[in-house]
């Protein structure tokens, strides 16, 4: 059995792992042309806090997803690799100066271990004029580490990861049984998919090793400290293809996350970065057959579009991706 995965972010990582378990006997290859620093996942903060309006094809499915997603990450932080992988727990505040909406989760309020009403005192924490809030403990995973470390536990379990640019998914080998198609914002072209919409972020990492916990405030306004860095952000441009960083954006992010704990105006500047997230409004994982020029078919299972929360839920719809090609090979014994 050969089974391919196009795309090397979290999403694809954490695919290829899943079907390592699932088919130990497999052989599985990654395809891909962006690694590491090239890819989405590098430039995300990597806390586990999905949006509200984070979607599969059912409000059943999509809570599962959210909950196994969770339930991965929260192993690996138990293990003795935590430190490695790059995940910990992290405690934080969402403070609102608007509505009550806006610090509420529906997803994560019975999920993670600590998710309550922000105390009067603790609405005070921050400056501004905050009248609403909710503090809640979680995990976060820093793709800086965890991309390297597993790509390094797939390849020790026999995998392959080779670079191979695509134009179309009807390029792919006979050779491969199923696909998963991990691709992101690359599926735009190469599914030629008029759903998928970037949303463009920008985040700035600073030295700031005072800061322990994180704090998200109105008008995407987030810090959050990871295993080497502090993430200051940010923005969300729907249907913007710019990857520059934009210098009105930089000032914009500063003034806000300065206004919100003015101690990070002393902290070094490390690096800004720009990512686009595939935003896709009904995230897209499911079956498809191709056929290709030469008249065979090709089985995908498509798994993109998570849109800002591909690290956060990328292990549960990886699980749940999985589920589709082993149903692929059930129905193809049937018939």
């Amino acid at each position: 059995m050969h089974l391919g995965v196009i795309g090397c972010g979290v999403v694809g990582l954490t695919t290829a792992l899943e079907l390592q378990e699932t088919f130990p006997n497999a052989k599985i290859t990654i395809l891909a042309d962006r690694f590491n620093e090239g890819t989405t996942s590098y430039v995300a903060a990597g806390i586990f806090r999905p949006g509200t309006s984070f979607m599969g094809p059912s409000q059943e499915i999509t809570k599962q997803w959210i909950a196994d997603a969770f339930h991965y990450w929260d192993d690996i932080r138990r293990s003795k690799e935590a430190a490695l992988a790059g995940v910990c727990q992290l405690s934080g505040y969402i403070f609102s100066s608007t509505s009550p909406t806006i610090v509420r989760n529906h997803f994560i309020e019975h999920l993670l271990p600590v998710y309550r009403r922000a105390t009067e005192d603790e609405l005070k924490l921050c400056q501004g004029d905050w009248k609403y809030g909710s503090f809640f403990t979680t995990c976060v995973t820093e793709s800086r580490l965890f991309l390297p470390y597993a790509a390094k536990k797939f390849t020790n379990a026999g995998g392959i990861i080779t670079y191979h640019h695509l134009d179309a998914l009807t390029q792919l080998s006979d050779s491969y049984d199923v696909v998963v198609n991990c691709s992101g914002f690359g599926a735009k072209e190469l599914c030629i998919d008029h759903h998928l919409v970037p949303i463009r972020g920008q985040v700035i990492k600073v030295r700031a090793p005072w800061i322990k916990m994180a704090f998200y405030g109105d008008y995407d306004t987030y810090i959050i400290p990871g295993f080497e860095a502090v993430t200051l952000g940010g923005c969300r441009q729907f249907d913007s293809f710019n990857t520059e960083i934009c210098p009105y954006d930089s000032k914009a992010i500063k003034k806000r996350c300065y206004d919100m704990l003015p101690s990070l105006k002393k902290a070094e500047v490390i690096r800004e970065m720009v990512g686009l997230r595939p935003h896709r409004a009904v995230v897209r994982v499911e079956a498809e057959f191709l056929t290709k020029e030469n008249g065979k078919k090709l089985r995908i299972v498509h798994n993109y579009g998570h849109g800002g929360y591909g690290v956060t839920t990328a292990p549960g719809t990886a699980k749940y991706a999985v589920k589709l090609v082993r149903d692929l090979f059930t129905c193809n014994s049937k018939l």
